[in-house]
């Protein structure tokens, strides 16, 4: 993975889920950003007995980045860690 600018990549993040706290002391934006993608794949924010597959979620996620009028490198770039992350947790 090439290097990214976390910073960044968060408040783009922020900009599809503009509802979202995505905040937390003493953290680096790459782990609050991490955090927040990882629990969208696993679906934490759905009741327990309506969560879908990791597949679904990240195909979801995918669908949703692609629709936002993001810059082509920021879809990109999420897009990559949605992957890597969905990757290491299936």
């Amino acid at each position: 993975m090439k290097e990214m600018d976390f910073a960044r990549l968060l408040g783009e993040y922020r900009k599809i889920w503009n509802n979202r706290l995505l905040e937390k002391e003493g953290e680096s934006n790459e782990a609050i950003l991490k955090e927040a993608i990882a629990r969208e794949l696993r679906d934490e924010n759905s009741h327990p007995r309506v969560r879908k597959p990791i597949h679904s979620k990240y195909y979801s996620a995918v669908k949703r980045i692609l629709e936002t009028d993001l810059s082509n490198e920021a879809k990109l770039e999420l897009i990559e860690l949605h992957t890597v992350l969905a990757e290491k947790m299936s």
